[in-house]
């Protein structure tokens, strides 16, 4: 799914008990993580749910799986995968997600615990990019 689909998706619920409804539907669709990923290394802090992302890197292309022990965050997971997976680092740190974020009506809609969790979601990705790039 792109990220045009995905706004495009979004735009089709028109309450906002519809779109938690698709987030978490979103969620189901993530790969799964192995048992031995799902720890400290991977997790994310800043998370009040647990949270585990794993990126890896081939042919210069950045691949994301992560997962999350609450399913809206999982849905999260997979809107955040949706606009950054399966590019190369420099693409992901150029990548600014706010336009994106903003038509999807996210900052309005989520508590402040869950945008925390979101932002520290988007620090790992930047940060795992930056890592890359030093490769």
């Amino acid at each position: 799914m792109s990220v045009t689909s995905l706004l495009d998706d979004f735009a089709l619920f028109d309450d906002w008990e519809d779109r938690y409804r698709f987030i978490i539907e979103l969620g189901q669709s993530l790969e799964p993580l192995t048992e031995d990923e799902h720890c400290d290394a991977t997790r994310v802090p800043g998370c009040v749910s647990q949270v585990w992302l794993v990126s890896e890197l081939h042919n210069g292309i950045l691949h994301f799986r992560g997962d999350s022990d609450a399913h809206i965050v999982r849905g999260l997971i997979a809107i955040l995968l949706r606009i950054f997976n399966d590019k190369t680092p420099s693409d992901i740190l150029a990548l600014d997600p706010t336009d994106i974020f903003t038509q999807l009506d996210l900052n309005d809609h989520l508590t402040p615990q869950r945008s925390n969790g979101f932002a520290s979601m988007l620090q790992r990705i930047r940060n795992e990019a930056a890592a890359a790039t030093s490769v």
